[in-house]
């Protein structure tokens, strides 16, 4: 009798536990129709219903930050007037912290949640909304139910007046363009949509078609685009060996100034100035931000470090593998222009030796390790400060110099038959298609020596984990190139400060061992005079001078005048490029014919 007392007791806890807040007993409806009432306002409407519900409580959340994007950024602070319904009537829906509301829903089977989302910055890992079009940023406007993020679920756009598109990588309902369909969170927060009037046009690349949504229109050539962004696919693919998406969406906000990209699992966002397009160098940097952020269709959304799958949605997910995930982008974004024979090899060296002068002209480089700067992606990267020049280095920047040294390793090492290409395959065919999982920091590194046919310990040491210059001339010694430095002999003096262009001489940036860091000047003075003569520019007020000459620099700080002395120190910046070196060996050839893919 007690034992059956017992059994009853544990099935009863279980059930309870089935049915805890956030857990459904059984899969839900979700559903969300979004409308545009004050789209002059920025403000998107959200009517979220969830059906099927047999639990006591409902908890719905928002994300803190959205991937690739290494930032919390608090997206529930632009929710405003949130209400729950059930059965007719209000119900109360408290907040419990600052991305968490709680409905009661013991006895409910279905609630309707309704709730305002201000939309007012346009980047491309925000959403905006104003009378010409809405980008919607999803991991910044849809609410997720507590224990529910593998669920699927529905989106009924009712679009702003004459809008009459929608442009997203997410499932048509019916072949409704309005009416859109997720299978869980993970694809629907990595799935933007743009609203509008965009101008659309599309091309395939063996199967898969593609489409480009334009907003703000620009001096873009529509024919030439589909020529050349066609080749980029062809030649990423190329790496990998094969294309994953049935169908992928650039997403291309044209603005008077505008840059950046962010990755998606099939798509992507682009930001472009309309008018760039009209240059070679502004067309060129385009093609770039196209193959950087394509290359992530593979590169972070699929072969990705462990931890950034499934996702955390509401803390920092924390990894030392972003000079892999968007240093090797980097490298490619270069590299894959020329494989795809849209640059020369100039171009690719010009590339190259412009990534090494960002390194070696950082103070910050000699202070943070690679892995560091990826740890810290998300107190640094995204939060920059007058100092950040003297405290970090990009992962970018950084990652994409380290990637252009694995790849010369791998194919000096191999005789010239294998390349970083044949690493990125392996990896993505091992662990993304076979372990179905993220890679550790070791199994990458293990990957990079299966492939090198040696332990790289000490290039881990050195490079990724240690703060050892880089030796570029063996790695460009490989393909019969060299690193030179056209300010090797300058003996320029400087003060090692950037100041402002109006009409105030306001320092930003005092780098780290000038001679403005070690005299105290601070970001904030203004340079009043130097010598006693009126500046104009700080730069030219000190021609004439030498290395050791001292100098009395006048500021004002906080209202007060002061004079510093200054003892001019020798310029240290870099203007590095890549040159041949005389007369290559067959070896060295065959490398660079094997590299740049001659």
């Amino acid at each position: 009798m007690k034992k059956l007392r017992l059994i009853a007791l544990v099935n009863l806890i279980l059930i309870f536990m089935n049915a805890t807040p956030g857990k459904a007993a059984v899969p839900a409806k979700i559903s969300y129709i979004v409308t545009f009432p004050e789209a002059q306002a920025h403000y998107a409407e959200i009517e979220m219903t969830v059906s099927g519900l047999n639990q006591p409580a409902l908890d719905l959340k928002m994300p803190v930050w959205t991937p690739g994007s290494y930032l919390i950024r608090e997206f529930s602070k632009n929710i405003e007037s949130l209400t729950a319904t059930a059965n007719g009537k209000a119900v109360a829906a408290p907040k419990l912290n600052k991305n968490t509301w709680h409905i009661n829903t013991t006895g409910i089977t279905s609630v309707t949640v309704k709730y305002k989302v201000y939309a007012f910055e346009l980047s491309v890992r925000t959403s905006f909304i104003d009378v010409s079009h809405a980008f919607l940023s999803t991991s910044g406007i849809f609410l997720w139910p507590k224990g529910m993020l593998d669920q699927p679920s529905t989106i009924n756009i009712k679009p702003y007046k004459d809008w009459n598109k929608v442009s997203t990588s997410l499932e048509k309902v019916g072949g409704d363009a309005f009416t859109l369909t997720s299978p869980n969170y993970d694809i629907l927060y990595d799935s933007p949509i743009e609203v509008g009037t965009q101008d659309v046009f599309g091309f395939d690349v063996n199967g898969v078609k593609y489409e480009v949504a334009m907003y703000g229109g620009g001096n873009y050539d529509k024919e030439r685009l589909k020529v050349d962004m066609a080749k980029i696919v062809a030649a990423e693919v190329n790496v990998f060996g094969e294309n994953p998406n049935k169908h992928y969406t650039f997403i291309v906000h044209n603005k008077l100034r505008n840059g950046g990209g962010l990755e998606h699992l099939s798509s992507t966002v682009l930001g472009a100035s309309r008018n760039n397009y009209g240059t070679e160098r502004g067309y060129r940097g385009f093609l770039g931000l196209v193959a950087h952020e394509h290359f992530h269709l593979w590169n972070v959304k699929r072969l990705r470090p462990i931890v950034l799958g499934p996702f955390d949605y509401e803390t920092e997910n924390y990894t030392t593998n972003l000079w892999i995930a968007e240093g090797f982008t980097a490298y490619y974004q270069t590299l894959i222009l020329r494989h795809a024979g849209i640059s020369d090899t100039e171009d690719f060296l010009t590339g190259m030796a412009g990534d090494i002068n960002t390194v070696e002209n950082q103070p910050g480089s000699k202070v943070q390790p690679l892995a560091e700067s990826s740890f810290d992606a998300w107190i640094k990267s995204y939060r920059p400060n007058e100092n950040s020049v003297n405290t970090g280095i990009s992962y970018y920047d950084k990652g994409a110099v380290v990637g252009m040294l694995l790849d010369l390793e791998i194919i000096n090492s191999t005789g010239s038959k294998q390349s970083l290409n044949d690493v990125m395959k392996y990896m993505y065919t091992t662990y993304y298609k076979g372990k179905k999982r993220g890679y550790t920091d070791a199994e990458f590194k293990a990957a990079f020596e299966k492939f090198a046919g040696k332990k790289l310990d000490d290039f881990y040491a050195k490079y990724i984990n240690g703060l050892t210059p880089f030796d570029y001339n063996k790695y460009l010694g490989y393909a019969g190139y060299k690193i030179t430095d056209d300010l090797a002999n300058s003996n320029e003096p400087t003060m090692g400060i950037v100041i402002s262009n109006g009409p105030k001489k306001t320092v930003t940036t005092v780098f780290r061992g000038s001679a403005a860091w070690i005299q105290g000047i601070n970001v904030g003075d203004e340079i009043v005079s130097i010598d006693g003569t009126p500046v104009t520019d700080p730069g030219t007020a000190i021609n004439g001078k030498k290395v050791g000459d001292q100098i009395n620099v006048t500021v004002t700080r906080d209202g007060q005048a002061m004079i510093i002395p200054i003892t001019l120190l020798r310029n240290p910046m870099q203007k590095n490029k890549i040159e041949e070196l005389p007369n290559a060996t067959p070896q060295q050839l065959a490398v660079r014919k094997k590299w740049l893919n001659l």
